[in-house]
């Protein structure tokens, strides 16, 4: 038997992962300024490998790809990969070591240049999912 407030507590994380399933995932800001961050942080940390325009490279995917689309790979997902790395699981790259050195809010500033630039070529959902 789990006691009370174990339980209560159980009951609470269920519920709230259950209420998080159905939530579409995030799509960035238009802010210029939150953007522009963004993109200089990205072309410092990230554009070695997923190209200065992130159409990939030969050691990393492109992001403007359907793949990464909002609906597929959340904001929390990029969040993740940056802290903890991410082993491949699309692609047929090695896998991605963590970031050093970024915070959340330079990886949510990288993600809304990303979301930026996945609209402006039309990338806003993958269909398969």
């Amino acid at each position: 038997m789990v006691p009370y407030g174990v339980g209560a507590l159980l009951l609470v994380g269920i519920i709230a992962i259950a209420m998080s399933v159905g939530e579409e995932p995030s799509t960035g800001t238009r802010d210029p300024d939150v953007i522009a961050q963004g993109g200089v942080l990205f072309a410092a940390n990230c554009a070695v490998c997923h190209g200065a325009d992130l159409g990939g490279t030969a050691t990393g995917p492109p992001f403007l790809d359907v793949i990464y689309a909002p609906n597929h790979h959340a904001d929390e997902a990029f969040q993740r990969a940056a802290a903890f790395g991410v082993q491949p699981h699309h692609w047929n790259f090695g896998p991605m070591a963590p970031v050093a050195g970024l915070t959340r809010e330079d990886v949510a500033l990288i993600v809304a240049f990303v979301r930026s630039e996945q609209e402006a070529v039309g990338i806003f959902r993958d269909p398969s999912h």
